[in-house]
């Protein structure tokens, strides 16, 4: 499985949220604490998407910047100096451990993105992917040719985005889509995070997802990346929504 965070609040460095806390992103590519659903390592690739602090009219308004590679984020001998350069306040980053049988290339790496939206996924679709045939039916055909990979990851952002551009709101699109796809294709692993650059919500649907909010910033991630007691476990079966003025969680079905 791989291993994700976001965060929204004051400005940070990536290198201070990603690189250097104790149990950081680099170190879950490598060492994870928590990988339930299988695997050792994330060196599949990885991802980074931030919201740019910056007033300049020709940059698109709150939309995000996006790093993606097919390597592991430890042979990136580029990142430490540019996470040390970038000032952001809000991230949406991941680390990979692709599924069997699924291609290890760049696209294939969270965070997908459309406008201001930024989405990763932690897990699997089983009997991917004639399980899911129905529901990608759903989709546009010109959704699926513009996937960025042949991936589940990719196929439940197409899914999230057309509820998304429909106009349900975030917290019942990321519901409402996981509850169908558990149905239709049970013993998946669907732990998602989905961002704005103003407000998070993540789902724990058979794996581990962890909050930890204060006024100055909100952050959800995978497993906890340093001993602050103000983490809380998401209980599974659960969506969280959370902003630096609130966390909200609810069990998924009673939305």
């Amino acid at each position: 499985m791989c291993r994700h965070l976001a965060y929204v609040g004051e400005p940070v460095r990536l290198a201070d949220l990603l690189l250097t806390p104790p149990h950081s992103l680099l170190r879950q590519s490598w060492a994870p604490r928590d990988m339930r659903g299988g695997g050792t390592v994330n060196a599949d690739g990885y991802g980074i998407g931030w919201y740019p602090l910056t007033s300049d009219p020709s940059f698109g308004k709150d939309e995000p910047v996006r790093l993606r590679r097919d390597s592991p984020m430890w042979t990136d001998a580029a990142l430490p100096g540019l996470a040390s350069s970038v000032l952001t306040g809000a991230v949406l980053a991941a680390v990979r451990s692709a599924t069997i049988g699924m291609p290890v290339v760049e696209t294939a790496c969270a965070p997908f993105a459309t406008g201001q939206w930024l989405f990763s996924h932690n897990g699997l679709v089983r009997g991917w992917p004639s399980s899911v045939a129905e529901l990608a039916a759903r989709l546009p055909v010109t959704d699926l040719l513009l996937m960025d990979a042949p991936t589940d990851a990719a196929l439940l952002w197409a899914l999230l985005r057309a509820r998304l551009e429909s106009g349900e709101k975030p917290r019942d699109a990321v519901a409402s889509l996981v509850i169908e796809v558990a149905e239709a294709a049970p013993g998946s692993r669907l732990n998602l995070l989905l961002t704005d650059g103003s407000a998070i919500v993540g789902t724990a649907w058979t794996h581990s997802l962890w909050v930890r909010a204060s006024p100055a910033a909100v952050v959800v991630a995978s497993e906890p990346y340093d001993e602050d007691p103000g983490w809380q476990e998401v209980p599974d079966g659960h969506l969280v929504t959370a902003t630096t003025s609130n966390v909200d969680m609810m069990r998924l079905g009673e939305l």
